[in-house]
């Protein structure tokens, strides 16, 4: 009886249109998290879609944050799918994976060095920090948040990365101080950044790419362990 009971849900399930879109739609977006970025007719073939059906599914998707499509018309994951993603590693496993390189970046640079994930609306929030080795250092900031715009971390949290692979800013939160940021990466967007914060008078031009160098070269080693199987695959071995 049971048998017979869950063949005729599996049935119902299977005919009824609102979970053969659920389906769609979920497949679609995994196939553009899994590419990185995609075209609309690359994204329906790998889904098994028209095109007319998966442009109607990803603006839909795009709607709620879940894909961004850029100028190109290349598809990507969205700010609320890289939010969803962070929290399945879990703010604990991302703290873990990252603390040894927090505690390398204050080794080489002396300065404090933090682990930001987004937080809530249009704040970078706080999770992991190691205390620099000067008497003068910047401390306190985990579970903390800060606005988006106008912030190193922030900045590399919206993918606002220059070409040298990070993000110098200073006084912006706070007079004096300013925070030197690079992306920590996995497929489908950023999951986190990586940042050194200390006072200006210590941080020159010149010492603050030393420190970009630093925190990007560890948030870079950092991404290499969140890149999926199939993406390993795909690339012909284990990320580097």
């Amino acid at each position: 009886m049971n048998a017979k009971v869950a063949a005729m849900t599996s049935t119902a399930e299977q005919s009824n249109p609102a979970t053969r879109t659920v389906e769609r739609a979920l497949g679609l977006l995994a196939v553009v998290c899994d590419e990185g970025s995609i075209s609309l007719s690359d994204s329906a073939r790998s889904a098994g879609l028209a095109p007319s059906t998966a442009l109607r599914l990803l603006r839909t998707l795009e709607s709620g944050g879940f894909v961004r499509r850029d100028p190109d018309g290349l598809f990507h994951a969205g700010p609320r799918i890289i939010q969803i993603g962070a929290t399945a590693l879990g703010r604990q496993e991302l703290v873990k994976a990252a603390e040894p390189a927090l505690h390398r970046i204050v080794k080489a640079s002396g300065e404090t060095s933090y682990l930001s994930i987004r937080g809530a609306g249009e704040r970078a929030l706080y999770i992991g920090m190691v205390e620099g080795v000067h008497a003068v250092r910047h401390t306190g900031w985990v579970g903390r948040t800060i606005p988006l715009d106008g912030t190193a971390a922030g900045a590399v949290l919206l993918g606002a990365v220059p070409d040298c692979g990070y993000m110098i800013v200073r006084s912006s939160v706070e007079p004096d101080v300013s925070s030197v940021a690079a992306p920590i990466t996995w497929p489908g967007g950023v999951v986190g950044a990586l940042s050194v914060v200390g006072p200006t008078y210590r941080i020159d031009e010149e010492r603050a790419e030393v420190f970009g160098r630093i925190v990007s070269e560890e948030a870079r080693a950092l991404s290499g362990q969140f890149t999926t199987p199939s993406r390993r695959a795909r690339d012909g071995g284990e990320s580097r």
